[in-house]
């Protein structure tokens, strides 16, 4: 009882250290649970394909300053073109990454939205996620490695890419609702490390 009461500490701990960019209009803490529900028309998108700049999602991010690994459980009811949720990387209002899911072409589509000065965006077909999904991000020299998992046990590779080198970086739950508001999301189990030194086939 009392690890199980230190881990829920430290997750408390996770969530007590982060900062909204753009507060949802509503949100709650319970010890590793973040429930939030979206505003209307929320995203984050640099020009690509439609020369805008969106940059006002909900983002909850704390600081890391070093090599990293982070991961957290995510549910939600995705009805609406775009509505989406996951875990986003972010050095500033044009270096971030976000991974998670999102609702595209009427089905869940596995999503990561990389940006560097302009965004680029690669969707697959989400698993069967009745009871929501785990996503996991690695970040270091150079490199960010996005994972997913269905059990929070095997986790495929969804992206490996280069990302920049920063002293500072922000990693924390996102959600965003470009086409509507009031997506409720539940997120969970948020946890930040030093960086899992994996190899790219070891999918524990």
């Amino acid at each position: 009882m009392a690890e199980r009461s230190d881990t829920l500490r430290k997750r408390d701990e996770m969530f007590n250290e982060c900062t909204w960019l753009h507060t949802p209009p509503e949100c709650q803490i319970d010890q590793d649970t973040l429930k939030v529900i979206t505003s209307q028309n929320t995203d984050f998108w640099r020009i690509t394909q439609y020369d805008f700049i969106h940059d006002n999602g909900h983002f909850f991010g704390r600081p890391v300053d070093h090599a990293f690994t982070a991961q957290l459980h995510v549910r939600a009811d995705f009805q609406a073109l775009y509505d989406q949720a996951g875990l986003m990387v972010r050095i500033d209002e044009t270096r971030w990454i976000k991974i998670g899911v999102e609702y595209s072409d009427a089905q869940l589509m596995l999503s990561t939205v990389l940006t560097d000065e302009k965004s680029d965006w690669a969707v697959m077909p989400a698993p069967p996620i009745s009871d929501g999904f785990w996503i996991r991000v690695t970040v270091g020299s150079g490199t960010v490695r996005a994972q997913y998992s269905v059990d929070g046990v095997v986790w495929p590779m969804l992206r490996l890419a280069p990302f920049p080198v920063a002293d500072r970086y922000l990693v924390g739950p996102m959600c965003c609702t470009p086409q509507r508001g009031g997506l409720e999301v539940v997120f969970s189990k948020f946890s930040v490390q030093p960086a899992l030194q994996k190899d790219l086939h070891d999918l524990s």
